[in-house]
This record gives C-alpha cells, structure tokens and sequence, in this order.
C-alpha cells in the first residue's frame, strides 16, 4: 500500500462525514431516511430547518453562541496576558525554581481536562462560583499547553544577542520582552491563541456541570438539543422536539466560527512556524 492510498483514505475517512453532514441540512426528516445519503435536498427544507432551530426554545441558541464568545474571548484574553510573559521567563530567565516549574508545567499539561473537572468544580463550589461565567473562564484561561509552546519558540527561536543587545542600549527586562521578544514572538502568539481559542469554545464537561440554562455554551447546548430528538430520546416524543436535519444544523453552526477563524489564520500560522529572529 502506497503513502498516497494512505492519504487518500484518511481523506475520505474524515471528509464523507463532513459531506453527509452539510448535506443533511438541507432535507426534510423524511427524506434523510428516503433519499441517498449524498443526495442534496433543497433551499426549502435548509430553510424549515433553520426556522425550526432559531425557534427552538425561543432562540435560544443564540445566548449559546453568545456565552461561549464571551467564555472563549475572556479566556483568551487572560491566556495570551498570562502564557506568553511565563514562557519567555522559563525560556530566557534565570530565577530560583525554574526547573520546577517547568517541570510542573509540562506534568500539568499532560493531565487531561477531564480528570480536572471535580477537583476544579469542588474549587468553584468553595468559591461559591458556580452558575457564574467565572466559573467557566478562569480555570481554562490558565493554558499550560501555550506556556509550553511560547517556551520553546523563545529557546529556539529568538536570538539571545539581540536580547542582550537591547539591554546594552538601556532597555529593562519589561522593554526588552515588549518591544523586541513580543514583536519576533507574533506566529507563537497566533498559534497559541487558537490553540486557547478551539479549546475553549469546545469546552464541555465544565460548563456543563457549573452553567444552567441560558447560560450554557453551544456545545453544552447541543447536548440539549440532541436529548429532544425522538430518534434517541424516546421520552422526547409530547414535547418540544428538534428532528435530525435540524441537529444537524446546528452541528454546523457551532463549528462554523472555529471554521472561519482557522482558514482566514492558516496561513500565517504555517508561514509562522518557520518564522524565528535572525540578527541583522
């Protein structure tokens, strides 16, 4: 087997989904059982299913959408404020108990989220923060990953000399990092901002333990809308129910802005992985 059927099939393993996906948005409930699964249906069924959506509860997916750009957007604000001062510190400072703390980092960093979530739940409920954004915001803005990530491009790829060369000519250490290391460190800051940006806005099991109702994110509220489609939740049936194509809809709302935001980024972010400080 060649590396090019291997591609090929990985290909198709993820894009027929994608596909099927975008295509059933625009059917009827009847016809996704009826049609062929790539048989594209119409505006007027694309439509119903967005009317059917936007109604749902009153519009409520839109508050969805709206609190996780207010998580996520929070978030990344205190994770670029925090993450990329404490890589370049680890990278290029010299302070007692930087190893330790390098080595915290990356430990913590291999910890899943998911393991995270009592512990950091039982802190919330001591705080009482519970059913307040804070509660969503802080723990995840905390972005060990982005730490680690603006430590090695600043090892590797921002020249000590010119560093130093900055500080002959009388800068201090909080000039040196914003007017020389910060400038030269903008493709690890993009990378690090959607890294912080993609993990927040899917961030699940937190919200869905602290945020109750409208305050819940999109991918919370996606849970809610698949427990109103009879198809798997019989109980739904009585009840305000969503039917697949309508579902399915949303599942593509709710990726659409990580969507955008990585093909309006992806070229500087590639271009910026290559992208380090040369000396003059």
């Amino acid at each position: 087997m060649t590396v090019a059927t291997i591609v090929v099939f990985f290909i198709l393993f993820f894009v027929i989904p994608i596909v099927w996906l975008l295509i059933a948005t625009t059917k009827a409930p009847r016809q996704l059982l009826t049609t062929g699964a790539f048989e594209v249906g119409s505006i007027h069924a694309l439509s119903a299913n967005w009317s059917a959506l936007v109604h749902f509860q009153g519009g409520i997916i839109f508050h969805w959408l709206q609190n996780s750009a207010v998580y996520a957007g929070c978030a990344l604000v205190i994770t670029l404020v925090t993450s990329i001062p404490a890589g370049y510190a680890l990278a290029l400072g010299h302070f007692h108990g930087r190893k330790a703390l390098l080595t915290t980092t990356l430990v913590v960093m291999l910890i899943p989220n998911t393991a995270l979530v009592i512990p950091v739940f039982l802190e919330l409920a001591a705080a009482h923060q519970i059913a307040r954004p804070l509660a969503v915001i802080l723990p995840f803005s905390f972005f060990p990953f982005g730490v680690y990530l603006t430590y090695i491009y600043f090892s590797t790829s921002v020249p000590r000399d010119l560093l130093d060369a900055a500080r002959l000519d009388g800068c201090g250490e909080l000039s040196v990092f914003s007017r020389v290391a910060l400038p030269l460190a903008r493709p690890v800051v993009a990378l690090v901002a959607f890294f912080s940006f993609v993990a927040n806005w899917n961030n699940y099991f937190l919200p869905f333990l602290t945020e109750p109702g409208r305050r819940e994110p999109i991918q919370v509220g996606l849970t809610e809308l698949l427990s109103s489609v009879p198809a798997f939740n019989p109980t739904a049936a009585g009840v305000t129910t969503i039917e697949l194509p309508t579902l399915a809809l949303a599942t593509v709302i709710a990726v659409t802005p990580v969507l955008i935001i990585f093909l309006f980024s992806q070229r500087f972010l590639v271009s910026g992985l290559t992208a380090g400080g040369t000396k003059a």
